[in-house]
């Protein structure tokens, strides 16, 4: 990965949150079953649409499980959660904690799409967000609504007949014996048990989409890795010369773990002080001021992978997960990741990582898609 100033400057200020989901554009009506009945959660209450109204905007809410037909939900293989003949949707397509969540007529869009994972979780691709009670609390009557991801009892939910809505309730689409079959030679600090409990703080990663895009997904994610890594092999930069060059001085709050301790480091070699402090941020760690930790807790190591893959535009305009979930193709992640290899600039980078991506999707027994290339 380039770790030139400017590329990883205009990495850090256009990066965003997972955008639009655009390809999940569906059928209205065409959901079929992974489950119907009642959604539970957190005091032992049930999902439930207030007053049984079938209005748009109509309130989400606990409520005590009574049975009705405004707690009989479908968890729909396409994504959608669907009660009295309207789907489950956040309001304005918002991407916000405290978004509300209420019912609306299904139109097929990233407000309308959910994965229920293994962990419970119910999780708006779109904003990356869990379904969530508000204010922690159980009462009848809380509003639902979606809000940062943290493992709360408030957060947690059981859905009908084990319904996956449309994402990877069995856990990782890439199983550990697939990934040891990738890495052959990997450094024992990549762990399996450390990628796929950093999957925790994104649970929309390899979840979204139909099972071959899912694959698809992991497949572009560690083919990328595996370019950065040599394998998984090298977890520091290797060229030490490099090291002082990444503290820029302008930016208010230094370089407190000294000027030569932000090169590059895990799966994606995060160097420089400002994505230190970008990552540390999103992931509640403070990597700022303790970058080695990157290199030395395998968890928190794959979480920045995950936080540059689920967030990080470069020079794409759009994440590598959209891009991979709306089948824009492997070379938009190559140019969101390093787009100073694209355009012919450097096509020995480029075809490394597209080796890897046809090595990875044939393990994975998916075809690999169009426009590899960047």
């Amino acid at each position: 990965m380039d770790r030139s100033k400017p590329a990883r400057l205009r990495r850090l200020l256009v990066a965003s949150a997972v955008a639009v989901l655009g390809a999940l554009i569906l059928i209205p009506g065409a959901a079929s079953a992974a489950g119907t009945g009642a959604i539970t959660g957190y005091g032992g209450k049930c999902v439930d649409v207030s007053g049984a109204g079938t209005a748009n905007g109509t309130k989400i809410q606990l409520w005590t499980c009574n049975g009705t037909g405004a707690q009989n939900w479908t968890v729909g293989s396409d994504g959608t959660i669907r009660a009295l003949g309207k789907c489950l949707d956040v309001s304005a397509g918002s991407t916000a904690d405290g978004a509300k969540v209420q019912l609306w007529d299904c139109n097929g869009t990233g407000a309308q799409q959910w994965v229920a994972n293994a962990a419970r979780d119910i999780v708006n691709p779109q904003a990356n967000k869990c379904l969530d009670a508000t204010g922690v609390s159980s009462a009848d009557g809380t509003a639902l609504q979606i809000w940062t991801c943290g493992g709360g009892a408030n957060q947690k939910w059981t859905v009908p007949g084990g319904g996956t809505g449309g994402g990877g309730g069995s856990g990782f689409v890439v199983s550990e014996a697939q990934f040891n079959q990738m890495f052959p030679s990997r450094n024992s600090f990549y762990t399996y048990a450390g990628l796929t409990d950093a999957m925790k703080k994104y649970p929309a990663f390899a979840t979204t989409g139909s099972d071959t895009v899912k694959r698809q997904e992991a497949a572009a994610f560690l083919a990328n890795v595996s370019h950065e890594t040599g394998g998984l092999v090298y977890i520091n930069e290797i060229n030490t010369a490099n090291y002082p060059h990444y503290c820029d001085t302008s930016q208010p709050y230094g370089c407190p773990a000294g000027q030569a301790a932000y090169y590059g480091r895990g799966p994606i070699q995060l160097s420089w002080n400002f994505n230190y402090k970008a990552a540390g941020d999103a992931l509640g760690v403070d990597l700022l001021n303790n970058p080695n930790l990157v290199a030395t807790n395998s968890s928190i190591s794959w979480q920045t992978g995950l936080w540059y893959w689920m967030t990080g535009t470069g020079g794409a305009g759009t994440t590598s997960h959209n891009a991979m979930v709306n089948s824009q193709g492997f070379g938009v992640t190559i140019r969101a990741i390093n787009s100073i290899e694209c355009n012919g600039a450097n096509p020995a980078q480029v075809q490394s990582r597209v080796n890897n991506y046809n090595q990875f999707v044939g393990i994975l027994g998916v075809p690999a898609g169009g426009n590899l290339y960047c």
